[in-house]
């Protein structure tokens, strides 16, 4: 068992050190796109889900509907989505990436995509079929535990007794 132990142990630390690669990556990458690194992952949610209401795209990151809006506005702005009233319910809006900018992403990421094609090479269809399935379960776990992350803010905010502000006295200069 310590054997086992110790290839846990290693690819513990190669999947920490693959995750900040990967933020590291996609920060560079949001860089020269002029956009936050959460703005340029709901652009590529957008492009995996295809026309996404606010509201979906808000329950895919789990951010607020407000913060939401912001990156939306945010990516209007640059080019990347239009907003689109949905024909059957006035009320929504659907967001539609522009096909021209998401190709411009997808330029800066050629380099890369040629990379990791070449390194995919190196394995046997059985290896590369376990990767994929150790991948796949990786993104499972880690959205579990961000859902159980976000559920225990949201919780801690709602057991937070809210401050209470002094009352103003007649004469006390309050006004």
């Amino acid at each position: 068992m310590p054997e086992e132990s110790g290839r846990l142990d290693e690819l513990n630390q190669a999947g920490r050190r693959l995750s900040t690669a990967t933020i590291l990556f996609h920060q560079a990458v949001a860089d020269r796109l002029g956009l936050h690194p959460t703005d340029h992952k709901c652009i590529d949610l957008l492009a995996s889900a295809g026309a996404t209401t606010a509201g979906e795209l808000a329950e895919a990151t789990g951010l607020t509907t407000g913060a939401i809006t912001g990156v939306i506005d945010r990516l209007e702005a640059a080019g990347f989505v239009r907003r689109e009233d949905d024909p059957k319910d006035r009320r929504r809006v659907i967001l539609r990436l522009v096909a021209k900018r998401y190709r411009d992403i997808a330029r800066l990421f050629e380099p890369f995509g040629a990379a990791f094609a070449e390194l995919g090479a190196r394995y046997s269809e059985r290896e590369l079929a376990t990767i994929v399935d150790f991948m796949t379960r990786s993104g499972l776990v880690l959205r579990e535990a961000t859902r159980g992350l976000r559920e225990q803010a949201t919780a801690t905010a709602r057991a937070k007794p809210r401050a209470r502000r002094p009352r103003r006295r007649a004469g006390d200069g309050g006004g």
